[in-house]
Parts: structure tokens; C-alpha cells; sequence
């Protein structure tokens, strides 16, 4: 319950802070003329996603994790549901917040919800599916793999979808779109490289809580 809470937080907390942009000043230079690691904010939580999906696919099995996919869309629609509401309703004049700051700030959130939940379904379900590809064929066993490969391709999909798709609805402008989805695939890369020990760490605890063998899964 906690990891889903964690998950559909990341998710939907995510979608709501896009708009904001960084650079990434310890790795500075160009890509195929773009600028690297010019990123959203929407990027910081989400590979946490990718992580919690693991953990689960380790520990409750496939059919755990597609369902926490699942509850995570439904979180975002419903996000998307209540900013249209606060929207459309008119601030009084006392307001601390006006209708066009917030409209500023969260009128392009619902299209950012529907970019990012196609290309969430993508990656998601794809980064289970080879998860678990790898799980059977390792026999439970070299977790890294598993973690780095899945990730690896799900990532590089889920970023590219949302940039194409972000893109497509004149969110971003286009000469921004090959340095995005460079930036956003290598520091996601760089997040799942480092994430893999603490990966490690919660498999072994939740092993030891439950007294899991490598390999077995909790069923629920």
C-alpha cells in the first residue's frame, strides 16, 4: 500500500509541476546541436516510478505491479478531472491567487496528463513485462540486469513518447525536441544506474521480513 501510495504520488505530482524548467549544471555541453540536460521539473519524481514498479514486480509478481499501473491512471485522470473543476470555477477578488495565475500555471496540465498517461501505459507495462522476461530467464537471480535492461528501454520509450506527443499539441516548441529527449533518457539512465543498489537494499528487506527465497514472489 505504501509503495503504491509512493508510485501514484510521483505520478501525479509529476504531471502538475512540468511546466518548470532546469539545467543541469554538472554536465554541461551539446547533442546533435541541442544543449543537454535542459529538463523539467516533472522528470525528478518520475524515474522513482520506474524503481517502485520493480520493487513490486520483485516481490508481489507481475500481475501486482500492472495493477498499481493501473491505479496510477486512474489517479491521473481524476487529478486532471479536479483541475478542470478549480478551473472553470471563478476566483473571488480576495483570492490570493487569481484566474489567470492559476490558469497560467495549470491550464496545460490536463494535456500534459493525457501526453504523459499514453506514454506512461507504454512504458510501464513494457518495463513489467521485460522485467519479468528476464526474472524467468535468469531463474530470480543477477537482479541488476533485470533492473537496468527493463528500465533501460522503457525509459528511452516513455521519454520519447511524451516529448513527440507534448510536441504535437504545441506544448513545446519543436527545436527543443532532440535535446529534450536526449536529456531526459540520459538522466533518467543515470537515475537507474544509481537507484540499483537501492533496489538491493529493499529486496533484501522485504526477503527478510517475509522470508523470501531469491526468486519467490508474494501472492495476493
Amino acid at each position: 500500500m505504501y509503495l503504491a501510495a509512493l508510485f501514484i504520488t510521483s505520478l501525479v505530482v509529476s504531471n502538475l509541476i512540468f511546466q518548470k524548467f532546469f539545467y543541469w549544471y554538472p554536465f554541461e555541453g551539446e547533442i546533435f546541436g541541442s544543449r543537454l540536460f535542459e529538463l523539467s521539473v516533472g522528470i525528478l519524481p518520475y524515474p522513482l516510478t520506474f524503481l517502485i514498479t520493480d520493487l513490486i514486480s520483485e516481490i508481489y509478481g507481475k500481475k501486482a505491479a500492472n495493477r498499481v499501473v493501473t491505479a496510477g491512471i486512474f489517479a491521473s485522470f481524476f487529478s486532471m478531472g479536479i483541475l478542470l473543476m478549480a478551473d472553470a470555477v471563478p476566483a473571488m477578488e480576495s483570492s490570493p491567487l487569481d484566474d489567470k495565475t492559476f490558469k497560467k500555471v495549470f491550464s496545460l496540465s490536463p494535456l500534459a496528463v493525457l501526453a504523459s498517461m499514453i506514454a506512461y501505459l507504454l512504458a510501464q507495462f513494457i518495463d513489467i513485462r521485460i522485467y519479468h522476461f528476464w526474472k524467468k530467464l535468469t531463474r530470480g537471480k543477477m537482479l541488476w540486469l533485470r533492473n537496468n535492461f527493463s528500465t533501460f528501454a522503457s525509459q528511452f520509450l516513455d521519454t520519447f513518447s511524451v516529448i513527440l506527443l507534448l510536441s504535437l499539441f504545441g506544448i513545446l516548441p519543436w527545436n527543443l525536441f532532440v535535446g529534450l529527449v536526449l536529456s531526459g533518457f540520459i538522466f533518467k539512465i543515470i537515475v537507474a544506474a544509481l537507484d540499483t543498489p537501492l533496489l538491493y537494499l529493499f529486496v533484501w528487506m522485504f526477503r527478510k521480513k517475509f522470508d523470501l527465497k531469491i526468486g519467490e514472489e508474494i501472492k495476493l
